[in-house]
């Protein structure tokens, strides 16, 4: 049976992108790695990125997609491909991965939910933002380091205009899509 997702050309989506040891460091421990698969998928596979953070074991990220291709499954399958070819082999692997070569870095499923309108996209930019403090790694999220929140404080992240223009491109993308 194959695991069905809703993709809607131009539309956004929030992602949660978990490490299959919850309990690891590695996305902060190798975040140089992390951010070179990501430009990596980019270059070839674009799309972009609304919101993004970084905590030791899980990541969540909100990224709009171009209108040719809304395949956002293959470029976390890339990001996590490209990323366990850059680290070593340190992991025990269980068999049921050994048997499809796999790696034990990485949960296999993620969690992706098309985000409906422009409250909808603020909550969860807000969310992305606070998960560090969320997670007790900060008090406030402005001290993570490994976060876009730094581009929405010195003005690079979306204004309420090009927000706003952006999600009444998206809505007419979904409305589209429903009329297929």
């Amino acid at each position: 049976m194959r695991y069905r997702r809703i993709k809607a050309p131009g539309a956004a989506y929030f992602f949660t992108v978990n490490l299959a040891n919850r309990t690891s460091s590695l996305l902060i421990d190798r975040i140089d790695t992390l951010r070179q698969a990501v430009r990596h998928v980019k270059t070839h596979h674009p799309f972009h990125i609304i919101a993004w953070v970084v905590l030791p074991e899980h990541m969540h990220a909100i990224w709009s997609m171009p209108d040719h291709d809304p395949d956002y499954s293959k470029r976390w399958r890339l990001i996590k491909q490209h990323f366990s070819k850059s680290v070593e082999r340190e992991e025990v692997i269980r068999s049921s991965r050994q048997h499809k070569g796999e790696r034990e870095i990485w949960q296999r499923r993620f969690w992706e939910h098309q985000i409906r309108d422009e409250s909808d996209l603020q909550s969860h930019v807000d969310y992305v933002h606070i998960n560090p403090v969320k997670h007790g790694h900060v008090a406030r999220a402005s001290d993570w380091p490994y976060s876009s929140i730094h581009r929405y404080i010195y003005g690079e992240g979306l204004s309420p205009l090009i927000g706003r223009a952006i999600l009444m491109m998206l809505a007419r993308k979904v409305k589209q899509c429903g009329k297929t």
